[in-house]
Order: structure tokens, then C-alpha cells, then sequence
């Protein structure tokens, strides 16, 4: 078989090409002839390509809720009780760096309506509290060690607002401009801005019709490289907060999978006990998904949880912290099933992220560097371009199938299968399978579908000399960008 390799970024990502050539969406004919091929060829967007490499974000649900030990505020809490005795941001930041992730987003307003920054579109903020005399400014806190710290900054802003008088009325939008442009203007580069689709009524019983287009054009306006996620155009929700991902998760989904109005009647529903139905059932992006679509988008899938059963800190709930194995066996079906974990870590009320919170962040950055620390397919000498830790390098196939061997000189023992995608020229391989050599006969290791950015399989752990990776079907010529084997805790 022809095989070759293709080294440097593509003009495409690096945002050199017109966007109508970087096929970040195709339009579809009716029963379009073409449709595989299409499908095969949608990119991600810089600003999508840069968040997808994240792998690892961080939540921060601070706020009154964090006083009155509620999840959800009622927008009546005072805020005389906002008082956190040690706030230390940069505890936070530093935590969150040294554990592997790459960004942080901060609640800066949340369903009650308390804004953590001393915004002049409403005095139901950090203004009149206690906290530092009412000088106090946590979003600069965070986003200030955020640059300390050379990690990611983004901002939660809740469009649901149980305080505002005037929610529910065209006055509402543009109290939440004003609110948006705050944010995006205040505090230095912004990388990431977060809305979920909570709508419910505020204090004079009506609801709010969100303008959303003109939300996204302010900050695309002001802040052109912050990805727009959940209830935006860049990063969907998955579907589910348990931080399990579905076993076949494709990037690329019909165009309808933007709407607005379907992921708002599934957000923050009681979704923290067992995936959502549909996340294990299918997918959204197999040819039968997308067989009678009008148009495909590359729309990216976020998993989200909390360290904690609740997403606000509370006491009750210190023994109930997410293990260092948890928080690993999360990793792998979310980072592992080609999306960008969100992990939320609740500062309690001294303004400090809890110990019981910091040890498991710990341990978990050393679990994962313990399986991580050595690609065994670095002893073979084929393929050395996938196992360099470059992204920039990678194999394409010739055909839609295809066989990659590795002999690894000696029998080695191995539990654990990684593999990428260049998603840069697209998301294609459909089902893969990993064998070893016993004898004169290969046998079937570990099997999956969907790759896209990374893909993460453990299974039983085997001892082999000889190893292929056989890509079974795949939209147009397969791409890898990375192929490991690593043994557990070695």
C-alpha cells in the first residue's frame, strides 16, 4: 500500500484561506450523491481546533449560592451575604494548572442574578457586599491569575436572571449587552464564553425571549477568538453531566443540531444520576444521522461534571469528592471519546478550592502521568512520525482502508490504546480494531468506532511483540496524527 506523509498545518487551519473554503459548513442536496465525501471534508475552525486541544477545562461555580448552601437562587438573597473570608484566585488558577487543565470559566453571574464583578447595570453584585468593603472584583481576580498562570479565561454568564425587573421585556437584552460587554472588555482576552439554555421566570412572573444572534455578534465583535459553547455556534453540550461521553461521537453533525430551542428543553434537567437516553443511543453524526440533513456543521462536543454531587460548594458533601480513579475513568469517556471534559470545582466560602478537592486533583495528574509516560510503540521503528508527539505530523492512507503494523522488537505488556485524527482535514475513520500477534494468528485486542481528536480505549492487559491497527471503513483516506500503547500505572 502507498502510504505518505503530509508534515506542517494546513493553510485552512491556520486561517490563511477564506472561510467558505475552510468548509467549516456544507450545504447538502437532496439525496446528495456526494454526501460522504462532504461530510468527510468539514474542519473545525481555528477558534474550534485551539479549544478542542484544550482537552482539560475547569468550571468555577462561586456565588451567593455559595452562602445560602443552595444550588439554585431565588434572585431575593441579599448581598451583605457574599463574604468570603480568603478568597485567593490564584489558589484556584494554580490548582487547576498543575492538575493538566488549560482553562477556566467562572460563574460571573448565575441564575439568581449576582454578578461577581461591580457591573453598573444592576447593584445586586459585588458592589454592595461586605467582600473587601465592596471593592472587590472577583472576575478580574480570576482572570488576572489566569494570565499568571498562562491558562485559558472564560466567562459563565447566566442568561436566565431571577433578580433583574425587567427580564422578560425587550429591556432585558440589552441590560445583558451591557452586562456581555462588561465582561469582554474589563478584563483582557477572553477565551472561552459560556450560556446554558435555563429559562425560567424572573420577579415579575414573565419569561425572557433571548437574542442570542446579537449576543453572539457582540462578541464575535469584541472578543473574535472565544469559542461560544452550549447555547452558541462553536462547542455543543453532549448531553449529559455525568461526564460520560456516547462510544461513537462524530464532530461533524447536521446543521439542525444548532437549534437553539431543542438543547434548552434538555438543559439542566436532572441529568446527574445516568446519562441522558440519547447519549448512548447512536449518534449524530453516522450516515444515517446525516442522510437526509440540509447541511452539515463541525459542532464539537463539551462534557461536563462536577467534582461534587452539586455544582456549588457545600460541606455535607466533602466525603463525597470525586476519586483520583473517578475523575481517570471520566478522562476516558470524555477526553477518550473525542470531546473536552469540563470539570467543575466549586470554591467553598472562604474563597479557597477545598482540600478534599485538591488531593483528588492531585492524584488524578498523577495517575494520568503514570499511564501517559511511556508510548510503547516508540520501540517499533515504523510509523516514527506517530509516536513524536506532534500534532503536525501525520499518515494518511491511500484508500478508505487500512492496516498499520508496529513490531516492538520485544513482547511487551500494554492496557491502554490511544489514537488521533488530523481533524484539521476533516473527521473520517468510521471503526478500527487493535490485534496482536499470537503465533501465526491475529488476535482481536480492542475495537471502536469514531476517532476524531482523541480516542481512548482500555481493555485487559496483553502481552505481544507484534502489533496492527487495522481501520476498518472510514469516509475518505484515514488520517492519524497519533497512535500510542501504554501499560497502566508503568
Amino acid at each position: 500500500m502507498n502510504r505518505r506523509f503530509l508534515t506542517g498545518a494546513l493553510l485552512c487551519a491556520s486561517g490563511l484561506l477564506p472561510i467558505a473554503a475552510q468548509h467549516h459548513f456544507v450545504s447538502l442536496l437532496p439525496n446528495d450523491p456526494d454526501l460522504i465525501r462532504k461530510a468527510a471534508t468539514v474542519t473545525p475552525t481555528p477558534r474550534q481546533f485551539r479549544w478542542q486541544q484544550l482537552e482539560l477545562t475547569a468550571f468555577f461555580h462561586f456565588g451567593v449560592n455559595t452562602f445560602t448552601d443552595r444550588e439554585w437562587g431565588d434572585g431575593t438573597e441579599s448581598p451583605s451575604i457574599f463574604n468570603p473570608t480568603a478568597l485567593d484566585a490564584r489558589q484556584w488558577v494554580r490548582t487547576c494548572k498543575e492538575a493538566g487543565i488549560r482553562q477556566v470559566i467562572l460563574t460571573a453571574k448565575h441564575h439568581d442574578g449576582f454578578c461577581l464583578w461591580p457591573t453598573a447595570t444592576t447593584g445586586h453584585s459585588v458592589k454592595n457586599s461586605p467582600w473587601k468593603a465592596g471593592k472587590g472584583d472577583v472576575v478580574k481576580e480570576v482572570a488576572d491569575a489566569c494570565r499568571e498562570y498562562g491558562i485559558g479565561f472564560g466567562v459563565y454568564l447566566s442568561p436566565w436572571d431571577r433578580n433583574a425587573p425587567v427580564y422578560g421585556t425587550d429591556a432585558y437584552n440589552d441590560l445583558f449587552v451591557n452586562q456581555l460587554t462588561e465582561l469582554l472588555t474589563h478584563y483582557g482576552k477572553v477565551d472561552e464564553v459560556w450560556f446554558d439554555g435555563a429559562n425560567g421566570e424572573g420577579p415579575n412572573g414573565k419569561k425572557q425571549v433571548y437574542d442570542f444572534p446579537r449576543w453572539y455578534k457582540l462578541i464575535r465583535k469584541l472578543q473574535p477568538e472565544a469559542v461560544i459553547a452550549i447555547m452558541g455556534p462553536d462547542v455543543r453540550w453532549v448531553g449529559t453531566e455525568t461526564g460520560y461521553g456516547r462510544e461513537t461521537e462524530w464532530s461533524v453533525v447536521p446543521a439542525n443540531n444548532l437549534d437553539q430551542d431543542a438543547v434548552a428543553a434538555n438543559s439542566q434537567k436532572d441529568l446527574l444520576v445516568k446519562p441522558a437516553g440519547y447519549v448512548n443511543k447512536g449518534d449524530l453524526g453516522g450516515r444515517a444521522a446525516i442522510a437526509k440533513a440540509r447541511g452539515l456543521a463541525w459542532y464539537p462536543a463539551e462534557t461536563d461534571v462536577s467534582i461534587r454531587p452539586g455544582w456549588f460548594y457545600h460541606a455535607t458533601e466533602d466525603d463525597k469528592v470525586k476519586t483520583p480513579e473517578k475523575l481517570t475513568d471520566i478522562y476516558f469517556h470524555s477526553v477518550g471519546k473525542n470531546g473536552v471534559l469540563l470539570l467543575n470545582i466549586p470554591p467553598d466560602r472562604r474563597g479557597l478550592l477545598a482540600d478534599a478537592d485538591v488531593r483528588s486533583l492531585q492524584g488524578w495528574k498523577t495517575m494520568r502521568d503514570g499511564i501517559f509516560k511511556d508510548n510503547i510503540l516508540k520501540k517499533a521503528s515504523a510509523y516514527p512520525r506517530l509516536t513524536d508527539g506532534k500534532y503536525d505530523t501525520y499518515w494518511m492512507g491511500s484508500d478508505t482502508t487500512a492496516t498499520l503494523e508496529f513490531d516492538l522488537k520485544s513482547p511487551q505488556t500494554f492496557d491502554v490504546l490511544s489514537l488521533q485524527e488530523n481533524i484539521r482535514v476533516g473527521q473520517r475513520i468510521e471503526e478500527f480494531v487493535l490485534e496482536v500477534q499470537e503465533g501465526t494468528e491475529w488476535k482481536e485486542v480492542t475495537k471502536g468506532t469514531t476517532v476524531g481528536y482523541k480516542r481512548l480505549l482500555r481493555f485487559p492487559a496483553v502481552t505481544a511483540r507484534k502489533i496492527r491497527l487495522r481501520i476498518l471503513s472510514s469516509r475518505l483516506q484515514p488520517t492519524l496524527a497519533g497512535v500510542g500503547v501504554f501499560g497502566q500505572g508503568k
